[in-house]
């Protein structure tokens, strides 16, 4: 028997309206979280170019649409200003304007840059720097059972870091400026770039040393992400936010009963009528 696609719309609207007190339910539960991982990928939304944000922890997971990619976004989504704990991110600068909390920073995308750096560039610090992160974070797991590293440990490793990174400034002030524009700011090689961002936020980037409920890698919220870009690879776009919103909110409580062990098609049974499943705060 064939179901018209606007019986679907229909369902997928009176589940949209029922999971409204998960919602509320699921953000309480994020809030009081540890650590949050947070990313945001771009979405064609009646032909403009939208944002899904996503919010999660290895047991629940938020997801957003938004006009904006900015701090905005973050504030209207009343989530990332009420937290306290660690927020795990890829360094993208708004998330920084948040000061109650402390940042983590994802190493996976550092360990890109400075394979890239070493590799094109041939700077020799970018592979010293790379083997000392992945060395760090061998060192975390070894002492994974008791659940932090001794204060010796960490001096000398910090010492070590500082040390790359002084490295890496000395050869890059033996090099030549790089032409000036016009305009703007003087430019700066790649290597550089990279190198003032890991000593500015050092203490973001070596998170993990000192936490250990802190990973290595921002690897939660990207995986939580990829249903998203699946999404856009099969159906491209939204035709209107409402859209955006019911699917947001419906992916939300999928992502999250997979996360919890519930069996997904029970746990949407019952929200479609009205006894949405919810979470601990």
């Amino acid at each position: 028997m064939e179901i018209s696609t606007g019986t679907f719309a229909n369902i997928d609207r009176r589940l949209f309206e029922k999971l409204g007190s998960f919602e509320v339910n699921l953000k309480s539960h994020l809030i009081s979280s540890k650590v949050l991982h947070f990313d945001e990928t771009g979405m064609r939304c009646n032909k403009k170019l939208h944002w899904i944000h996503v919010t999660s922890s290895d047991s629940a997971t938020f997801y957003g649409m938004h006009a904006k990619r900015g701090k905005e976004a973050l504030d209207d989504f009343n989530l990332l200003q009420e937290f306290k704990g660690t927020a795990v991110h890829d360094h993208w600068f708004p998330y920084f304007s948040y000061k109650q909390v402390k940042h983590g920073l994802c190493n996976a995308h550092h360990l890109r840059e400075l394979t890239f750096i070493h590799d094109h560039e041939k700077e020799e610090w970018a592979k010293d720097m790379r083997v000392f992160l992945l060395k760090t974070k061998k060192i975390t797991e070894d002492h994974a059972k008791d659940g932090y590293l001794k204060e010796s440990d960490i001096k000398a490793l910090e010492q070590e870091y500082k040390s790359i990174i002084l490295k890496g400034l000395a050869y890059h002030e033996k090099l030549p400026p790089l032409p000036k524009s016009k305009r703007g700011r003087q430019k700066q090689r790649a290597g550089k770039n990279l190198l003032d961002r890991l000593s500015k936020q050092h203490e973001p980037v070596l998170r993990f040393m000192h936490d250990f409920s802190v990973p290595f890698t921002n690897n939660q919220a990207e995986q939580d992400i990829r249903m998203v870009k699946l999404k856009q690879k099969i159906s491209g776009c939204f035709r209107k936010p409402e859209g955006g919103d019911i699917f947001c909110r419906i992916r939300s409580y999928i992502s999250t009963s997979r996360k919890q062990g519930w069996k997904v098609w029970d746990a949407l049974s019952e929200a479609i009528r009205g006894r949405p499943r919810l979470l601990s705060t």
